[in-house]
């Protein structure tokens, strides 16, 4: 079994396309032990001396959508997969913004997902608190954006370009090599093609 930590924000296009993968690749029966960690880009774009931005009441509806997968993970975690891969193809797909809660109530209809159950835990703050733990956790590793997986004690950020295809074994496969690469070549610091693939 691959076990790996793998952060996300769903304002990010890489994270839509390696979350996709993990996702295609463990409906598809993958063995992989996944912690998915919400990570928001947000807290690099606050003012000096301002709060962290789970503590910032007027940064909520940025943070809107990662509390509520968080509070889906943590609670009805058997609707997770769904919810997430909604959540992103709706942001990157549809360009909806999930800054409201009619927005997100609208992306997540046809998941299962009891959404007042979920808005009660986001009006208490609790997904905040665990997305400000998180963030601090990551700050151990460096982490300076997503998606970054977690593998033993070492941080790799990725930047994939493309989502699935048809085929769910050959997410399997990439995810696969992606993080027995990690695990097997910690010398490799930097691995990077010098234009975008045609």
């Amino acid at each position: 079994m691959l076990a790996f930590q793998l952060s996300y924000d769903y304002r990010c296009p890489f994270a839509k396309n390696i979350h996709l993968h993990v996702v295609t690749a463990l409906r598809a029966g993958a063995d992989f032990d996944v912690t998915f960690v919400p990570w928001t880009m947000s807290q690099g774009y606050k003012a000096d001396g301002a709060p962290g931005v789970w503590d910032d009441p007027t940064r909520d509806e940025e943070l809107l959508a990662l509390a509520v997968s968080t509070s889906i993970r943590d609670f009805q975690p058997e609707h997770f997969l769904d919810a997430h891969e909604a959540l992103f193809r709706a942001r990157h797909e549809r360009a909806v913004r999930l800054v409201t809660n009619d927005e997100i109530s609208g992306v997540l209809s046809s998941t299962g997902v009891d959404v007042a159950e979920v808005f009660d835990d986001v009006e208490s703050r609790r997904p905040h608190k665990v997305i400000g733990e998180s963030f601090r956790e990551f700050d151990r590793y460096e982490a300076f954006g997503v998606p970054t997986f977690v593998v033993g004690n070492d941080a790799t950020f990725v930047r994939y370009m493309t989502p699935p295809g048809d085929d769910p074994k050959a997410s399997i496969t990439l995810v696969e090599s992606l993080v027995n690469l990690m695990s097997n070549q910690s010398a490799l610091n930097e691995f990077k093609h010098t234009k975008v693939p045609m």
